[in-house]
């Protein structure tokens, strides 16, 4: 019988965050499989935890995810752990993971804390709805192609960054999605020197370029409101006649008045007001 790959979140910073049931499995499976075991070992060290380790991340993924797999065939407990978090976001373990249920291994989440979600909270943005990105890619195009797709996005927006890109992909957010957009940018989440600071993109620009990051960042970055992107696009129809407009509508073979309702309903005036322009021409 197959053992049980079970991903363990652990603290981001203040250790006390851990769950009992983590502690408790840490000390009972097998095998202990984490990004960087030296990283571990200080976590392990201070709750007095002895068990075996191996390290597992994106360098070796691939040889040593096999072999885990192997040990899991053999009936092995393994705990997957990532520096802080939950394993699988944004860091090899969602290959691990594919890897087991390739080859019908059970698979199981024990609970702790996540950087995007504490993020979210402590934001103070709207958490109704939101969207998890993660690092950006460091492909040009991927990347230039993402930023322009979340200029449009109405969800809070949720990313990570490290220190020395920060300035870099500030300036990129002030080109897509423009400089007064707001973001909350927090690092050292649940430590004691824990930071959250909220500007428009410019203004943070302003603030790191004097002061320089230091840290992994988060940023929860404010969604396009409906009603600004409604007021966005009634101005863009403003740049062509109402004449063209209406031709785009009826080149649809949508009748006339059918166009004259939508024509009045991107610009945002009432459809008499198309109909008496409309005619008078």
């Amino acid at each position: 019988m197959s053992g049980t790959l079970y991903l363990c979140g652990t603290p981001i910073g203040n250790l006390d965050d851990i769950s009992i049931r983590v502690l408790h499995l840490l000390k009972a499976v097998d095998i202990i499989a984490a990004e960087d075991t030296r990283h571990t070992l200080h976590l392990l060290n201070h709750f007095q935890i002895n068990t075996a380790m191996t390290s597992y991340h994106e360098h070796n993924k691939q040889t040593k995810g096999l072999q885990l797999i192997e040990k899991l065939q053999q009936g092995s407990n393994i705990a997957l752990v990532t520096d802080a978090g939950m394993p699988g976001i944004s860091d090899p373990g969602a290959d691990l993971i594919k890897l087991c249920y390739e080859n019908d291994i059970t698979v199981t989440v024990v609970p702790g804390a996540s950087a995007c979600i504490i993020a979210l909270v402590l934001s103070g943005l709207d958490t109704r709805r939101f969207v998890f990105e993660g690092f950006l890619p460091s492909d040009k195009k991927e990347r230039y192609m993402i930023l322009n797709s979340l200029s449009k996005e109405h969800r809070t927006i949720l990313l990570y960054e490290a220190p020395h890109r920060l300035l870099h992909t500030l300036k990129e957010l002030s080109e897509t999605l423009g400089q007064y957009r707001t973001v909350v940018i927090m690092k050292e989440l649940t430590k004691k020197y824990e930071q959250r600071r909220k500007d428009t993109i410019q203004g943070h620009i302003t603030y790191y370029t004097q002061n320089a990051p230091k840290g992994e960042f988060v940023l929860a970055i404010e969604g396009v409101s409906l009603a600004e992107q409604k007021k966005q696009q009634q101005q863009n129809y403003q740049s062509i006649s109402i004449e063209e407009h209406m031709s785009q509508y009826l080149s649809q073979y949508l009748s006339e008045k059918e166009a004259m309702k939508q024509v009045a309903k991107d610009r945002g005036v009432s459809k008499r007001e198309i109909y008496a322009y409309y005619h008078k021409k």
